[in-house]
């Protein structure tokens, strides 16, 4: 009974091999694992801070294309405390048809050291409140 004991408690557990390539295994792939979850995170922060910046321009443009604000307003700013981190840019181009003007602002941002930006056009008759919105 002793003898058969002892020979039961000997195939009840791991070897040492066993142990080993489980070790092997997991050292493998826990760092892919990891790197998945960060690239992951990555590009969630990067579309939630595209959204917002995406917002920023539309309501800077609108702003600027009011009252044709955008003739008298400067070229760039900030959005103060609300929204540190992000900046915008307004560029004017002569649009060749009709008379217009095309408005661009751009709004650029960080995501992990690496500056992103965010174009929005439309485009304004000078001589009327007429436009039409084109975005990319």
């Amino acid at each position: 009974m002793i003898a058969g004991l002892s020979n039961r408690r000997r195939g009840d557990g791991f070897t040492f091999a066993e142990v080993l390539a489980a070790m092997v295994f997991l050292a493998i792939l826990v760092p892919a694992l990891v790197e998945g979850i960060t690239i992951a995170n990555r590009a969630s922060v990067v579309a939630e801070r595209s959204s917002i910046a995406s917002e920023l321009a539309e309501n800077k443009l609108s702003e600027l294309t009011l009252d044709a604000a955008w003739t008298t307003a400067t070229n760039r700013g900030d959005f103060g405390q609300d929204f540190t981190g992000y900046r915008w840019e307004m560029n004017q181009e002569t649009w060749d048809m009709d008379n217009m003007t095309k408005l661009t602002v751009t709004v650029y941002f960080t995501v992990q050291g690496r500056e992103r930006s965010y174009q929005l056009s439309t485009l304004v008759n000078p001589s009327s409140s007429t436009m039409q919105s084109l975005s990319s």
